[in-house]
């Protein structure tokens, strides 16, 4: 089960969001604030962020910037949920490094969607990085054994060397 944090500071919008992501399966944590949002996803540790840019104090970009600061934290899919609609803005979004940006008003269709969207690519992305490393482990295991083995044969060259003329 995928863990979704939505940091949005209208109560009521932030309630139907975790209703329906809750009915769709997912674990839930909702956030009212940047600040609040920010800390949440290092104690929740989700899978994905779904986040309002318009609020109070620290703005959804902020909790942008504030999280890929952090490397555990900056490959987290991140999703702008706003009024912000201008091109502009969108750019902006996705320069920082969001995933998606979806703007108000939204069909639950739409919100579904992109959160699939955006696991099915962080599940894939995973996978690859998961690949790339097993592939990095094999070549140190079979590199390290002749790394060793060079060493030791100087060695025990030497050795033979020193007990034969010894």
């Amino acid at each position: 089960m995928a863990k979704i944090l939505v940091v949005e500071d209208t109560h009521s919008l932030r309630k139907d969001i975790l209703e329906m992501l809750h009915f769709e399966g997912f674990d839930v944590l909702g956030a009212e604030d940047g600040l609040g949002g920010a800390q949440a996803a290092y104690n929740f540790s989700p899978d994905l962020i779904i986040c309002d840019i318009l609020m109070p104090g620290l703005d959804g970009y902020g909790v942008l910037t504030e999280l890929k600061k952090d490397a555990t934290m900056s490959t987290i899919p991140f999703i702008f949920l706003t009024d912000k609609a201008d091109k502009s803005d969108m750019r902006k979004g996705m320069e920082m490094g969001a995933y998606d940006y979806l703007t108000k008003p939204f069909g639950a269709a739409e919100l579904i969607a992109a959160v699939h969207a955006q696991l099915k690519k962080s599940a894939a992305l995973k996978k690859m990085s998961d690949k790339r490393l097993d592939e990095l482990r094999e070549n140190i295991i079979l590199a390290l054994p002749h790394e060793i083995r060079t060493p030791l044969t100087s060695i025990l060259s030497f050795s033979d060397i020193l007990i034969t003329d010894g």
